[in-house]
């Protein structure tokens, strides 16, 4: 498996109680598809993943599985403070039937990095599926550097990293690394199209929930090296870009995708629904990047 393209880190969907709400995830999996999407990501960050129980874990990857029916690769979110904690989320995803896992590096932990390398490389150990690096300092506290990730590279198991630091020498370091077996994704929606120029194979995104078409003809415009397509897209998806970046994600995509009638605007504690402030910053950011009326999008 090599990652590419646009690959949209989905938002778990609940319902008012709380509940995972089974049918809009599976309308979510149905629309990622018809919309050129690459891959999706399952229970990652973006998912909520450290507020979900692993009965929900598991249920919503078995969805995603018999949904899509090997139609589009299913890539699991994997993280925790202790190794012990993603190995046993790792083995869950294999057994559900994931196609890859995407393990953020561990978190408050703050492990060195010769503590990232035996991480990752007991990672290997417990599961037989391909492994994503995540670095995420922001959320973890703990920054995977290059040269480490340089050694990790080696490992056939490992098949790429999401790099979430914006700085563009850090991406212009990973994509040296970059060879038939590793590609290197970025994890920031607003310098995604800066990291395709200098050579990433794609994004795993958190825009791509909302305007999964629009995303996708960018990585494909960007590939094909048409940067005029891909700068008109980008330009329109900016306002949106900043829209989702005003709160902790993904509190301003679950609106963003409440407006458009996808899912309730719910989230589990301790995150709360976007503040009223910024919901017409969104709404007009969605009526901007969005292909369908904006009438329709709800208070």
């Amino acid at each position: 498996m090599r990652p590419r393209g646009s690959i949209p880190a989905l938002v778990t969907p609940f319902v008012a109680s709380g509940a995972l709400d089974l049918v809009a995830f599976r309308d979510l999996l149905d629309w990622h598809l018809s919309q050129g999407s690459n891959a999706v990501v399952v229970a990652g960050s973006t998912g909520e993943s450290g507020a979900l129980q692993e009965v929900e874990y598991c249920s919503l990857l078995a969805v995603a599985v018999e949904r899509l029916k090997g139609r589009l690769p299913i890539i699991a979110g994997v993280g925790g403070a202790s190794t012990q904690q993603s190995q046993n989320l790792a083995k869950l995803a294999e057994r559900a039937g994931a196609d890859a896992i995407l393990a953020t590096t561990p978190s408050y932990s703050r492990p060195t990095q010769m503590g990232l390398l035996a991480h990752y490389q007991a990672l290997c150990a417990a599961t037989t599926l391909p492994l994503i690096l995540y670095n995420v300092p922001a959320r973890t506290g703990v920054d995977l550097l290059p040269e480490t990730v340089m050694q990790l590279s080696a490992l056939p198991q490992i098949v790429g990293i999401k790099e979430a630091v914006a700085d563009p020498e850090r991406m212009n370091a990973l994509v040296k690394l970059r060879h038939p077996g590793f590609a290197v994704l970025s994890g920031d929606d607003p310098t995604a199209l800066r990291a395709l120029g200098a050579g990433a194979d794609g994004v795993i995104s958190v825009v791509a929930n909302l305007v999964p078409r629009a995303f996708s003809d960018l990585c494909r415009y960007a590939a094909e090296s048409k940067l005029h397509a891909a700068l008109a897209i980008d330009a329109m998806l900016s306002p949106l870009y900043e829209a989702t970046g005003v709160e902790s994600n993904p509190i301003p995509v679950k609106a963003g995708l409440s407006m458009l009638g996808r899912i309730q605007d719910s989230l589990r504690l301790p995150l709360q629904p976007l503040r009223h402030e910024h919901r017409s910053a969104m709404r007009a950011a969605l009526a901007e990047s969005t292909r369908d009326s904006p009438a329709g999008l709800a208070a």
